[in-house]
């Protein structure tokens, strides 16, 4: 084969790879198809929130959601998912993209991230009534003490790691472990700083006394690992609506 067939047949291959390549990504399908599907918790105030008498959701996710597929020109579509499942939702092509989750090296070896656009901490809360109960971290960390979680959370991982010696208390979603706190059915539960803040004006729990935020973490929408094209889409639309202050914006509108 003479230079210049050899040149032109590695061009061909070349377009024909990358044919390949974006027939099988989710940019193309949402574009095709016209709909972008999301998973969704609905469950982490003010983050994304269902209102199950309307089967409608709201919060800072849903308005990033809702932005995206207007830049794409698509319809929405929301599909309900839990966190124990999040990650295999997306494995599954269930939907093309997700809400917000913490960024962890568990997620990291099934799924991709896109670039992260607002960062949390872990503190722990309490109900008010148990407010002079306990002063820092080793005074959750007794026999005794019922701290709850939820199934497939990143806190779930926490507070087995954080509060060996308490007796650990997991319920599956759509149950919270702050719901097991305000019942009397828990002492303690962890959650962002995020969701806490929230939490304390709604239903009047408290931060646990001298306990430090631990675990600062990025946060940011998982996506199908090996579609580099949807990625990078997603990855360049962060970066032009921080540029635009698109994120500070609808965090000033949540309180974050």
């Amino acid at each position: 084969m003479n230079k210049f067939f050899k040149t032109a047949a590695i061009a061909v291959l070349g377009l024909t790879l990358s044919g390949a390549a974006n027939a099988q990504s989710a940019l193309n399908e949402i574009l095709s198809s016209g709909v972008l599907k999301v998973g969704t918790t609905g469950d982490w105030n003010p983050m994304t929130v269902r209102d199950p008498a309307t089967n409608t959701y709201k919060g800072f996710d849903i308005d990033i959601m809702t932005e995206l597929a207007s830049d794409l020109g698509v319809e929405l579509e929301f599909v309900p998912t839990d966190w124990k499942t999040l990650v295999n939702g997306v494995v599954a092509g269930q939907y093309h993209v997700t809400g917000s989750a913490s960024i962890s090296p568990a997620r990291m070896k099934a799924a991709g991230f896109s670039e992260s656009y607002i960062s949390v901490e872990i503190v722990p809360f309490t109900g008010k009534e148990n407010a002079g109960k306990y002063d820092g971290h080793d005074s959750i960390n007794q026999p005794g003490v019922k701290i709850a979680t939820t199934l497939g959370t990143t806190f779930e991982k926490l507070v087995r790691a954080w509060y060996p010696k308490a007796d650990i208390k997991v319920v599956e979603a759509p149950a919270r472990g702050y719901q097991e706190v305000l019942s009397g059915r828990a002492d303690v539960f962890i959650t962002s700083n995020i969701e806490g803040s929230t939490l304390e004006e709604k239903f009047g729990v408290v931060r646990v006394k001298g306990a430090e935020a631990r675990s600062p973490t990025p946060i940011a929408m998982l996506l199908p690992q090996t579609d580099q094209v949807w990625i990078n889409y997603v990855n360049n639309w962060v970066k032009v609506k921080k540029a635009k202050g698109f994120f500070e914006k609808n965090k000033a509108k949540w309180g974050l």
